[in-house]
This record gives structure tokens, sequence and C-alpha cells, in this order.
């Protein structure tokens, strides 16, 4: 019989906290990719005025990227304190800060305002976003992942995954409504703000629903285990879930690193970076552009959780596979139909290649859950994922418009993608299935603990 600490929910709180994570998540991407499409459209022209356009366009990307450079940080704060505190009280701290930084970039005033105090406050405030949303992913995932059953836990957990194409959604959605009622001139005066200051509306409904949930009752009973060794006195030390996992699990944590870099490069490159090429070298819109990312956004959105529940029935290394695979062979018809300028052809071009990414992204949540023990899942976690941020999605619309630039072809920048999925690729190859894993039973000392994959086939034999 399973004990209180290690019974399933019942039926109805397991939805409420998949829609804490989701709804939290969501407002964390929104002020995330707010400030990607701003850097796009607009930041270039208010913030480094003095520079030729497209080297505005790369100065403003800089800043974007040097959100993700404070990302590992967040992931090793908040993975710390995580482990040893709950999942709880790290995401509601991270939904404040990232709500908090966002409201107050829609205040900032601007280069022909302050001068160079103006990027210099911007890249600030970045910094705080980087760092709060590093925390906030394994948070929000590891929290429905260890409160859902093994058979659905690919399903369950992939819901918080599709907080960032409802954040993207959302930051389009707003933008796109803005730049259509507005002039060019009234959206670079004081249209641009609105998005950014609605974050402060945002946060206080994301936390009075992240505030309801309970914590995860597998951490409950590994931190009430881990009470009893130590009351006992048996059993070595607890050492940091850093040092524990980067002992135990490093191969899991490259193998994380490794999978997540076509997915994370991939994504920015369709999201982001599409949004200059649309407009510069397709003759595209803005609205157009933005127009075609909303529209692929809602199909991404609803078929997030439908790989997810494959990656249950079927494995999340094939649903996986599928992913990378499937986003490398694209890149070459992505900007083939980009380059027709037309509407069409551009929503097909974005829409196929964020139904491939989803791929990836849907079972990310229940693999990267899965792959660590509990006492060192939100470090090992979030580390692995956010590492390969600073490597992957952090320099991936810099890398992009540079390669734009110097060779005024779409071509370096797809064999870019390319090169990305066969790294992950390869990563995927040396990973273990982890489909049907019974986190609960993460129950022993780190220290006894076989590590890397085949550990978890061992615990689930």
């Amino acid at each position: 019989m399973s004990s209180p600490a290690t019974a399933p929910p019942a039926p109805s709180s397991l939805p409420r906290i998949v829609a804490a994570s989701l709804i939290g998540t969501t407002i964390e991407w929104y002020d995330f990719f707010l400030y990607g499409s701003a850097a796009a459209l607009v930041f270039n022209k208010l913030f480094f005025p003095d520079s030729d356009p497209l080297v505005g366009t790369l100065l403003s990307f800089l800043t974007y990227a040097v959100g993700f450079a404070a990302r590992p940080l967040g992931a090793l704060v908040f993975g710390h304190y995580g482990d040893r505190l709950g999942r709880k009280k790290l995401l509601v701290l991270s939904l404040v800060l990232m709500g908090g930084a966002t409201f107050a970039i829609g205040l900032l005033p601007t280069h022909a305002t302050v001068g160079t105090a103006a990027p210099v406050l911007l890249t600030t405030l970045r910094l705080v976003q980087g760092f709060a949303l590093g925390g906030e992913w394994g948070g929000a995932v590891l929290l429905v992942s260890e409160h859902g059953d093994a058979r659905r836990r690919g399903f369950w957990a992939s819901w918080p995954q599709t907080g960032a194409p409802a954040g993207q959604l959302l930051a389009t959605g707003v933008l796109s409504l803005l730049t259509a009622v507005l002039s060019d001139d009234a959206f670079g005066a004081w249209g641009w703000r609105i998005p950014f200051l609605l974050s402060g509306l945002l946060v206080i409904v994301g936390l009075w629903i992240r505030l309801s949930v309970d914590e995860s009752p597998v951490f409950q009973q590994a931190l009430a285990q881990a009470e009893v060794r130590k009351a006992a006195g048996s059993g070595e030390a607890e050492k940091l879930p850093l040092v524990s996992v980067l002992r135990h699990q490093w191969r899991d944590v490259l193998v994380a690193v490794g999978a997540r870099m076509a997915e994370n490069i991939s994504y920015y490159v369709i999201t982001a970076f599409v949004l200059v090429y649309a407009t510069t070298s397709a003759g595209v819109s803005k609205q157009t552009a933005l127009n075609a990312v909303l529209i692929a956004s809602a199909v991404h959105f609803t078929i997030i959780p439908a790989w997810g529940a494959l990656s249950d029935r079927i494995g999340r290394r094939p649903v996986y596979l599928l992913g990378a695979a499937g986003i490398g062979l694209w890149m070459f018809p992505f900007f083939s139909l980009i380059d027709t300028g037309d509407f069409g052809a551009l929503v097909l071009a974005v829409t196929v290649g964020l139904v491939l990414h989803g791929a990836m992204y849907a079972p990310q949540a229940a693999f990267f859950s899965e792959m660590f023990a509990t006492r060192m899942r939100y470090s090992g976690a979030s580390i692995g994922a956010q590492f390969a941020s600073v490597a992957a999605g952090a320099p991936a619309p810099l890398i992009a418009t540079a390669l734009l630039s110097d060779y005024g072809s779409s071509t370096p920048v797809a064999l870019y993608v390319i090169a990305a999925a066969v790294l992950t690729l390869i990563a995927m190859g040396f990973a273990k299935e982890t489909r049907n894993r019974d986190l609960a039973q993460e129950d022993v000392p780190a220290e006894e603990e076989p590590s890397g994959p085949r550990a978890a086939d061992a615990r689930t034999a």
C-alpha cells in the first residue's frame, strides 16, 4: 500500500496543479518572449539609435542574449533551494522577480532621454528576467511530474511546456494588436510600453493561483526520509544538491544539455529571428510576420499535449528523435517558403517548424524529471536545461542575424540549425528510455545510488 505521503493526489487536485504551473509558466514566458519580439521590432531604434538598422538589431539581440547568461545562475540558486526547501516557494519567488523586471522595462527611459544609461538599465532588467526564468522551468515541470502517475506523466508534464507557446501567443498577440491599431510613430513613442506594463496585472493573477497549490508529495516524502536518517545518525552527511548531481549523474546532465541544442536553437530561429528575416529579406511587413507567428503558436500550443501523450505510449526517446530529425530536414523548405513573401507560405513554414519543435519540447519535461533522483532533481533538470540555453538559445538570434548579414543568404542559418539537430540526435543516442519510472521510489541517499540512465532502469526493475 502507498503511504499517505506517496499516495496519488485526488483526481481534482492534479488539474489544479497543472493549471497553476501552466498559468505561472505562461506569464513567465510572456515576459521573456515579449522582450524578444520588442528587441526585433523597436528596441534597436529606442536604445541603440546611433547604429545602422541591422547593427542596431544585432545589439538589441545581444541584450536579449544577456538574459540567457543569467539563466544558469538562476538554475543553480533555485535548484539548490528548490531541492532543500521545496518546489512551491521558489516558483512563487521566480514569478515575482520576472513580473517585476518586465513591469520595470515598461517604465524605462529611452536613449533619447538618458543616453547610454538606457541600454545599461535595459540590460540589468534583462539579467533579472533570465535569473528568474532559470529557476522557473525546473520547478514548474517537477511540481506536475511529482504529483502525477507514471502512466500519463508525459501528458500531464507537457502542459507546463505549453506555457512557452501560450506566452509567445500572448506576447505576439498583444504586439500584433498594438501595431495594427497604432501608427509606427505612436507605437515607437509609447505603445511598446503597454504590453510590459500589463505584466503587473498578470503577475497578481498568477500569484493568486500559484499560492493555492500544495507542495510536491514526492519531495515531502524524500525530505521526511532524509530527516529520519539524520535523526538516526545513519548515512553520510547530506551534500549540496549541485555537488551530488555533478558527482553521481553528470552523464545525465550532459545528455540533457545535448538534447536541448536542436530544441532551443530551432525555437528561437523560428519565432524570433524569423521576424528579422521575413521583414528585411523577404519584404514582409511586421504585421504579417507577427500574425504568422501568432497562428503557428496557437497550433504549437495544441500539439504539445498530443506529443506528450504519445511519449507515454511509445516512449520519450522515439518522439524526441522524430522532432530532432524532422527539424533538421525542415530548415531548407522553411526558408524557401518564407522567401516567397506569401502569407500562407509563411504560416506553413513557421507552423510545421513549431509542430516538429513540439515533438522535442513536449516529452522533455517528463524525460528530464525522470532522469534525476528526487533530492537533486530540481538542480539536475534546471542545470541541464539552462546551461544548454547559454550555448543554444542565447546566441541563436544573434548568430542567425550575423550569418545573414555576412553572407546575405539563409543557407548558413539553415546549416546552423541542422548542425544543432545532429548534436541532439547524438545526445539522444546515449540516452536511456525513462518512461514508467516511479519517481516516488527515490528514497535512498544519493551517495548509495547508481548513476546515469541505467540507474533509472535499475530502480524501476
